[in-house]
């Protein structure tokens, strides 16, 4: 069972991001706060249940938390000050949409750029360990699962519908036969053979 609280004596926000490994898309970030006395039998990391429960438990989180918000960094982002800080941007930017300031942020990971005047403890792992993460974890990922899906209207050549942007090899192979999009990240174009890519 994953822990209601760190500090009982705070308001607290539970912060995750998703699609920071992805090559198109943004990084997505989501700050939830939820009741101190919460607790759910199966709210986890979003990367232990699928899509079914995590669309479910993003009704239900939606729902009982106090307050939510889920933000964006966009792929130029990305390339112009790196994945890393683009993460904590994208947080920054859910904790400031939050309608409830809170007094203390729980991070998942183990870094994170101090955001202005309210602590925070970065914990390794915290959306298998503490629920607002975990809600945070869910609301990120389906966010912007959701909004992938939306793209690959539009470009569907890459199937994010399927992949959500991921370096999976059928869209490593689609970047190699038909180039990339506005949406796909020019700065990690490491994770593919680069030279086999056409000029497109």
């Amino acid at each position: 069972m994953l822990r209601s609280y760190y500090n009982i004596n705070a308001i607290e926000a539970g912060l995750d991001e998703a699609g920071r490994g992805c090559l198109a898309g943004p990084v997505v970030a989501a700050a939830v706060i939820l009741p101190k006395d919460y607790t759910h039998e199966w709210l986890n990391d979003s990367k232990q249940l699928n899509q079914k429960q995590r669309q479910a438990l993003r009704i239900e989180i939606e729902r009982d938390a106090i307050s939510f918000a889920v933000a964006e960094a966009s792929n130029e982002e990305i390339d112009k000050i790196n994945i890393l800080k683009a993460s904590f941007l994208a947080m920054h930017r859910a904790v400031e949409s939050l309608k409830l300031r809170p007094e203390h942020l729980l991070i998942d990971g183990n870094r994170f750029t101090p955001y202005p005047l309210i602590p925070h403890t970065c914990i390794v792992k915290g959306d298998a360990k503490f629920l607002s993460i975990a809600a945070a974890s869910i609301l990120a990922k389906t966010y912007r699962d959701d909004l992938m899906e939306k793209l690959a209207i539009e470009f569907p050549n890459y199937r994010w519908e399927q992949n959500a942007g991921y370096p999976t090899l059928f869209h490593k192979k689609a970047i190699k036969e038909h180039g990339f999009t506005p949406f796909h990240r020019l700065t990690f174009r490491s994770e593919i053979k680069i030279s086999s890519l056409s000029n497109k």
